[in-house]
């Protein structure tokens, strides 16, 4: 069977790349996706897959059920972009102005679809329920997990499986790691409200900038200083705006940020001492302030047993060359929803641009992948829900959900 599906695979692998590249030209933001879930949609109605669209916004679901009884396993992609100009000098280059996916969505999207065709040529010989979960806005908080979730996607699922296309590590490379393996992503807003006036007369002012920016330094103590050192953390600003008249002290500036971690404790501890910092800086510069804390994607937690059979499963596949844990990931995933309610594992796989004197990060204006690390992931994929329904594994037939 692992053999039949790796040969068709193999023999779609062109078909993979080309909607791939699609989609890399016509990108979409997160929560507005309409085309990219109707592509999907249209995709498995002409392959006569039973799908369900508009799943907790622009969500798609499509099932695959085989011909011998078995457990249900689902399998999930996410298809959102990123607000980035595509620097790159590619002929799929993408098509939208300021739009680009940066962060191989579209490979995620293109594996899965063409999985789930070489997985439905074989349906009358397979065990149990496939369900292809098509996630839209991972990229943006609160995600689009959450309200697929609650519409029901996990419904009967016994095990979810999911990879990211990792091009910081070599093709062929799966990464895994039992327990924590990303971290929570919150978001922090703090406006500190001053007095403006003019910059030649700053005794009559309450310089709003002045004080953020020491505020900025100040909150660089809080890992530092605060945090226990062995708890992975992070707390960076990645927005500062006000006023830019060169003879104005701003009245007002803004300070926009992120925080990562990995256990509560932390995580709360954090978003206190931002605020006693926050009240700090604002009382010697005799400024007020806001401060909201917005809590994102928890940490994602893989189970242990789902995760050591998924190794299993990638020392199947002839191109991987090296299957080895992964560091802790500071980047943050709403996957962790998933692995909240039902058992699973997340992955990586190595998908580094070979022959290129740069590799570009996730999130650059010209970031790309090796788009034959496609088909190692879904052949990875495949194996681990093929390996799943194994006869071997189904008696008895318990369900593997949390409650």
């Amino acid at each position: 069977m692992k053999e039949f599906l790796f040969n068709r695979l193999d023999t779609y692998f062109n078909e993979m790349v080309e909607i791939r590249r699609f989609l890399h030209q016509h990108p979409e933001l997160s929560f507005k996706e309409t085309n990219t879930a109707r592509f999907i949609k249209d995709y498995y109605e002409k392959l006569g897959l039973k799908v369900q669209s508009d799943v907790g916004g622009n969500g798609v679901i499509a099932r695959i059920i085989g011909g011998k009884p078995g457990r249900t396993v689902a399998l999930r992609a996410d298809f959102d972009a990123l607000p980035i100009q595509d620097e790159k000098d590619v002929p799929y280059r993408s098509r939208i102005p300021g739009v680009m996916h940066a962060c191989g969505h579209d490979g995620h999207t293109a594996l899965l679809l063409v999985l789930a065709k070489a997985l439905y040529g074989m349906k009358e010989n397979l065990h149990g329920t496939y369900i292809m979960i098509h996630q839209h806005a991972e990229e943006y908080a609160p995600g689009g997990a959450i309200s697929m979730i609650e519409a029901g996607c996990l419904e009967g699922v016994d095990a979810i499986f999911g990879t990211h296309l990792w091009a910081t590590e070599p093709t062929g490379t799966i990464q895994y790691r039992i327990g924590p393996i990303m971290a929570a992503a919150d978001r922090f807003e703090v406006t500190i409200q001053g007095k403006g006036g003019h910059g030649a007369q700053p005794h009559r002012t309450k310089d709003a900038i002045v004080a953020a920016s020491q505020l900025v330094m100040n909150l660089q103590q809080i890992v530092s200083r605060r945090v226990n050192p062995v708890e992975p953390a992070v707390v960076t600003v990645g927005s500062f705006v006000a006023d830019n008249a060169f003879n104005v002290i701003a009245d007002k500036a803004k300070l926009i940020g992120t925080v990562r971690t990995f256990g509560d404790g932390t995580r709360q501890l954090i978003a206190d001492e931002i605020e006693k910092i926050i009240q700090g800086s604002c009382l010697t510069s005799g400024c007020t302030y806001e401060y909201s804390f917005i809590k994102g994607y928890p940490a994602v937690v893989n189970h242990p047993e789902e995760t050591t059979f998924l190794i299993e499963c990638a020392s199947q596949v002839p191109e991987v060359k090296k299957v080895e844990e992964s560091e802790l990931q500071m980047g943050g995933e709403d996957f962790a929803h998933y692995l909240k309610h039902v058992k699973g594992t997340f992955f990586f796989t190595g998908a580094k641009t070979p022959g290129t004197a740069e590799v570009y990060p996730h999130h650059h204006p010209k970031f790309d992948f090796d788009e034959n690390a496609m088909l190692i992931a879904a052949k990875t994929l495949g194996t681990a829900a093929l390996n799943f329904h194994s006869p071997k594994t189904e008696e008895p037939a318990v369900r593997n959900t949390l409650a």
